[in-house]
């Protein structure tokens, strides 16, 4: 019988993606990395498939693109981490309708069709399923009206799911304040000082490493916190207490 412990994940080129890669990896996971951008020269994982996401949505695609990831997980998959994301900024007067799908699809409906057609391979093994909200699905500032909707839902279905599926599969959700990825620095590139308030911001005075996140969604995988189920973690060196948050 097949011991290795398998799992999935999504957005696997980003900052975050490449260090759950990596954790899950060095710690006896045989990975499937998912991500629409090509494989990272220096990623180690057991499969790598380059896959546009939003695919898994179209009725015929979809179902090519899910059978093929089903048939990677083989008899189980133990843990499902739905990280890929889009953040379209732009406040109430700028959003298209096209904006708004894209960043629904991507970042609630994809982890969705991903649970579900996975299902059957999560609840074999006593699986688990982790969705990487963000700190933006309960606080959140101007110009983040669609992410921060699409992770508030995120992190509701992440409830829903637990409460729908009881004892069959433990979904929980892990909701980072800022991380330094390449994507936040980008954000950041030539404004030294407005990267150093975000940093002071934050009671602990920095902000979170891809590491941390990865390191507790590892954790949340385990079997030791079996008791642990439809939780929205805060992962967000107490920003979350704050009553002020300067732009």
């Amino acid at each position: 019988m097949n011991t290795e412990r398998t799992a999935l994940v999504t957005g696997a080129a980003g900052g975050i993606g490449q260090a759950l890669v990596s954790v899950f990896t060095e710690r006896g996971y045989r990975v499937i990395a998912v991500d629409s951008s090509p494989r990272p020269a220096d990623m180690l994982c057991w499969h790598y498939v380059q896959m546009d996401l939003s695919k898994l949505l179209s009725l015929d695609a979809g179902e090519v693109a899910l059978s093929a990831l089903s048939d990677l997980c083989g008899d189980g998959l133990h843990v499902l981490v739905n990280n890929a994301a889009v953040q379209v900024l732009g406040g109430v007067q700028d959003l298209t309708v096209t904006d708004w799908y894209r960043t629904l699809d991507i970042n609630v409906l994809v982890p969705f069709a991903l649970t579900k057609g996975l299902l059957s391979q999560l609840e074999s093994v006593d699986g688990c399923v982790i969705n990487i909200s963000s700190i933006h699905a309960r606080l959140t500032k101007a110009g983040f009206v669609a992410y921060a909707t699409s992770k508030a839902a995120l992190s509701g279905m992440t409830r829903a799911m637990a409460v729908d599926l009881g004892s069959r599969v433990r979904v929980n959700a892990i909701e980072p304040a800022a991380i330094q990825t390449p994507m936040l620095e980008a954000g950041f590139e030539g404004k030294p000082e407005a990267f150093g308030q975000l940093k002071a911001c934050h009671p602990q005075g920095r902000i979170g490493t891809p590491e941390e996140v990865a390191a507790l969604a590892f954790s949340v995988a385990g079997g030791e916190l079996r008791f642990l189920h439809g939780a929205c973690i805060g992962l967000d060196g107490g920003i979350s207490g704050r009553l002020h948050d300067p732009d």
